[in-house]
């Protein structure tokens, strides 16, 4: 695997442990009365996305596992219709989705 590829790995785990710091304690109404919580969820998501988006094809092949087009079509929803992001599916990702995720990509840089 390509160094670059490597290195955005490494970015969507760190975005992923961020989300999970932010989120941890908190509940899914938090994200209607905490509006820094909400923004720091999004921003997290987001730059597992755009990382996503900028691996290699190579890459992705070598992790077919990973739906890589719902993890860089989530980054795009969030982008392109901010004033519209469904809360629910927001906290259903970072609660439910990212932590598989990021321990999948832990796997694949600890093996090298």
């Amino acid at each position: 695997m390509q160094s670059a590829d490597r290195i955005r790995i490494r970015h969507i785990v760190d975005a992923v442990e961020a989300a999970r710091q932010f989120a941890e304690g908190r509940t899914r109404r938090d994200l209607d009365t905490d509006l820094m919580m909400f923004f720091a969820l999004v921003r997290a998501v987001e730059i597992v996305g755009e990382a996503a988006a900028r691996l290699s094809e190579e890459a992705r092949r070598t992790i077919p596992d990973v739906p890589w087009p719902h993890v860089v079509g989530m980054r795009n929803r969030l982008v392109h219709a901010y004033f519209e992001i469904d809360r629910d599916i927001l906290w259903t990702t970072v609660t439910e989705a990212l932590p598989p995720l990021a321990a999948r990509l832990r796997r694949v840089l600890d093996e090298g």
